[in-house]
């Protein structure tokens, strides 16, 4: 298992790694070009040392990336290529730095201008190479000639005239899943590409059944437990928003996964309506900007439209992780780190202040007690909590049931019996208690 983390940890590192070469082989280029003049021939020296740096960074590149493909599926054909690509740049940077260095001037003379010239083809090369990269992480047509040419479609003037896989689940999927899922990345070798590669599915089978909701991998998925291995968007990408997720469920089930038809031609469509034109932005509902997410749902009005940053500072800097879910009205995620050993005492004024603004809450693992979780009853508009791996008891369940917003509980591994979970249960809002290893029955 630790080899694993290691080697997943590892693999992650080649994005990061990968700008390594490009910026020193640049740097080196523009050294030797700039070196030409009088004024700048001082730079030429500092070629060789470039090229040193960007020849190293180019051999780790090439490990970590050959340590990520091993944890993706990704497309064998432009895998391959870029793979070929990427060990070729680093081997002709290697050889172009011997070049550079005074020992190889004194056993072989190369013309300072063929030299030049091999610089700039091996630019070409490591265009050509990143190129097949981003066809990889973001599909075979992520820069192509379709990408100038497409045609966006223009926003339905009304929800009775939006197509609902066109204009509304099939950019939900491009936008939350097509980035590990489509050409040139087919993780589970599923693609959310169009109606039939939903249909046909993955190594799971089918994504869409129509009508049928219990046998729809995709919907299973996005509705599993955040912590659940399975459950979808992985690796901390954003998720589907509440508005998104009940789209989905009823495109499925009420609209049997129709293609290229508008709302107005589709049956029991009064339930969705709302949501559809919230997603769309065809009312006044409240959504936010490009850079949180895409979080666009129907919302609570009793959320404040704005909060403390100064609070929100506050709490960072006591080890919270806060995360902005929505600007206007300001709506938080806020997370304590398992184990954090952090007290209550040190944060319930914080927390408490921010309560209406506080919408996911994670206080899972920090062995908090009844008394400690009393502060429950004051975040009215709390939709998510986490309290798992805490000595609570049926003492928080009646502040638990009073939370007329919460729609998930995670009780697990808590002192909470049956009694408790009773009482919690009163609160016909909430869909989700996960009770799993609890200490009494």
């Amino acid at each position: 298992m630790i080899l694993g983390n290691i080697t997943t940890f590892s693999g992650h590192l080649h994005p990061l790694i990968v700008h390594l070469p490009i910026g020193f082989i640049l740097l080196a280029a523009v050294f030797d070009v700039l070196s030409y003049k009088k004024k700048y021939e001082n730079l030429k020296p500092a070629v060789s040392i470039t090229l040193l740096i960007g020849f190293i960074s180019a051999l780790l590149a090439c490990l970590f990336g050959y340590i990520l493909s091993l944890s993706g599926d990704y497309d064998k054909a432009v895998l391959t290529h870029h793979k070929l690509s990427g060990i070729t740049l680093a081997v002709i940077s290697g050889v172009l730095y011997y070049i550079s260095t005074d020992k190889a001037k004194r056993e072989v003379r190369i013309p300072g201008k063929l030299f030049s010239v091999l610089l700039i083809g091996l630019i070409a090369l490591m265009s050509y190479s990143g190129h097949q990269g981003a066809s990889l992480t973001h599909g075979n047509d992520y820069l192509t000639m379709r990408t100038l040419t497409q045609q966006v479609r223009e926003k339905p003037a009304s929800v009775q005239s939006a197509m609902i896989f066109e204009d509304v689940v099939a950019p939900i999927l491009q936008k939350k899943c097509a980035q590990c899922h489509q050409n040139g990345k087919l993780k589970g070798n599923f693609s959310v590409e169009n109606l039939q590669t939903l249909l046909k599915g993955g190594k799971n089978g089918p994504a869409i059944v129509p009508g049928k909701l219990t046998e729809s991998e995709l919907y299973k998925r996005i509705t599993l437990d955040p912590d659940h291995k399975d459950y979808m968007p992985a690796d901390g990408k954003p998720p589907l928003t509440k508005t998104e997720v009940q789209i989905i469920k009823w495109w499925i089930a009420e609209a049997g996964a129709a293609e290229g038809k508008t709302m107005a031609q589709l049956k029991n469509t009064d339930s969705i309506k709302t949501q559809v034109s919230t997603y769309l932005g065809l009312n006044n509902v409240a959504t936010s900007s490009g850079d949180d997410n895409g979080f666009t749902q129907a919302i609570n009005p009793d959320i404040p439209l704005q909060a403390d940053t100064l609070l929100i500072a506050r709490l960072r800097g006591k080890g919270l992780m806060v995360r902005l879910m929505l600007k206007k009205p300001v709506m938080l995620d806020i997370t304590l780190p398992a184990n954090s050993g952090v007290k209550m005492p040190a944060i319930k004024n914080d927390l408490m202040s921010l309560a209406k603004n506080i919408i996911w809450l994670n206080l899972s693992g920090n062995n908090f007690t009844d008394n400690d979780l009393t502060i429950l009853k004051s975040f009215t508009n709390l939709e998510k909590l986490r309290i798992e791996n805490n000595p609570v008891t049926d003492g928080v369940s009646g502040n638990i049931a009073a939370l007329k917003h919460l729609e998930a509980v995670n009780l697990n591994e808590t002192k909470i019996t049956d009694a408790g979970i009773v009482n919690i249960k009163k609160n016909t809002g909430i869909k989700r208690i996960y009770t799993w290893g609890r200490a009494a029955k």
